[in-house]
């Protein structure tokens, strides 16, 4: 593969996923990392890329987000081992909100059905998923549908929010950084997410190691607001470090 197609490839991986890494790029393109990293160098002059803490970012980084199918099918494994990791945080009894998101949905499908709980979705995915289990008082929060993540949005899911209060907030992120907190692409919804936090005694946030240091368009917490961050063990130590000296505990899966 000459530079010129190995840079298209990265650029067309880049903006698949929201992401690059350097490792994993040179094990998928089976060059070295050196070459990696000057290939990265040579997008980022030419404006397609923007360098981060081991990898890159597509320039329209702030405004492009995968779809949810997309998204569903990188870091399976990590996203599993997290929802498992998250299952010590559900309470015996009570009520729990379950953000939309691909995390977040394993964590929905493994509930225990030997607990009592009320959970609050804003997915017509997630409310389809665990809507027939007995143990489950499933309660949808509706509004408009975003297509990319299929997250009801919008005034139908802020007012209820409004006047809930549950035990735990399960929330899915697409970016956490010490510098802007939590940040997704779009501000509707940020808002449910914001809403979500205010209506939780405790928010645990379930993101895998592609979400740390990365910054979006809508921020809708801060660092402060978390009780709890569960990622994966290929999580960077240097912004594991950054985030926990913040004052977040951070869990790795």
């Amino acid at each position: 593969m000459y530079a010129e197609e190995r840079q298209h490839e990265i650029l067309r991986i880049a903006q698949a996923r929201g992401r690059v890494e350097v490792a994993a790029l040179s094990d998928e393109l089976n060059v070295t990392a050196e070459t990696i990293r000057r290939d990265l160098t040579t997008l980022e002059r030419a404006g397609e890329l923007r360098r981060v803490h081991g990898g890159a970012i597509p320039i329209e980084r702030i405004g492009f987000e995968p779809a949810l199918a997309m998204r569903d099918t990188v870091y399976i494994d990590e996203k599993e081992r997290i929802a498992k990791l998250a299952l010590s945080e559900v309470p015996d009894e009570g009520a729990i909100i379950v953000d939309a998101g691909t995390t977040t949905a394993r964590l929905a499908q493994i509930l225990p059905g030997d607990r009592e709980l009320t959970v609050v979705v804003n997915s017509p995915v997630i409310a389809t998923t665990i809507g027939t289990r007995k143990n489950l008082n499933v309660l949808v929060l509706g509004g408009r549908i975003r297509g990319k993540t299929l997250a009801a949005v919008d005034d139908w899911s802020l007012r209820p929010l409004a006047e809930l209060y549950v035990d735990v907030a399960f929330l899915g992120t697409n970016g956490i950084s010490v510098e802007r907190g939590l940040t997704t692409p779009d501000p509707a919804e940020a808002a449910v997410k914001r809403a979500m936090i205010h209506a939780a005694r405790r928010t645990v946030v379930l993101a895998d190691h592609t979400k740390l240091g990365n910054d979006y368009l809508a921020r809708f917490g801060e660092l402060a607001d978390l009780d709890l961050l569960i990622t994966d063990s290929r999580a960077d130590h240097d912004l594991v470090g950054d985030i926990e000296a913040a004052g977040v505990r951070v869990v790795l899966a």
